[in-house]
């Protein structure tokens, strides 16, 4: 099992930044992709970002040349660094990853972000 802890969210204004960091315990070995989805009240869950243990990105188009995704693979961390945050950011982050062996997907607990003015 692959043990996933945010942190790095909070309030912050409208065209403000945050940055969120995870990082994984636990069976580590076998992870291969990491990052972020975002779950906004009354909607469903959705991708941000995730990147592969070879560098490969992927990011939803709203938040394409807003937010960055990186990683440490050898500190088994994930950090998603979010600019020009808009109130449509609002939602609580998830940390994510997928294993190459079962269970292939973990979750964090999940971060609050609230972009208000």
């Amino acid at each position: 099992q692959v043990q996933l802890v945010e942190s790095g969210g909070g309030l912050v204004q409208p065209g403000g930044s945050l940055r969120l960091s995870c990082a994984a315990s636990g069976s580590t070995r076998n992870i291969y992709v990491m990052g972020w989805y975002r779950q906004a009240p009354g909607k469903q869950r959705e991708l941000v970002a995730t990147m592969t243990n070879g560098g490969n990105t992927n990011y939803a188009d709203s938040v394409k040349g807003r937010f960055t995704i990186s990683r440490e693979i050898a500190k088994n961390t994930v950090y998603l660094q979010m600019n020009s945050l808009k109130p449509e950011d609002t939602a609580v982050y998830y940390c994510y990853a997928w294993r190459t062996l079962l269970p292939r997907e973990c979750w964090g607990q999940g971060t609050q972000v609230t972009v208000s003015s």
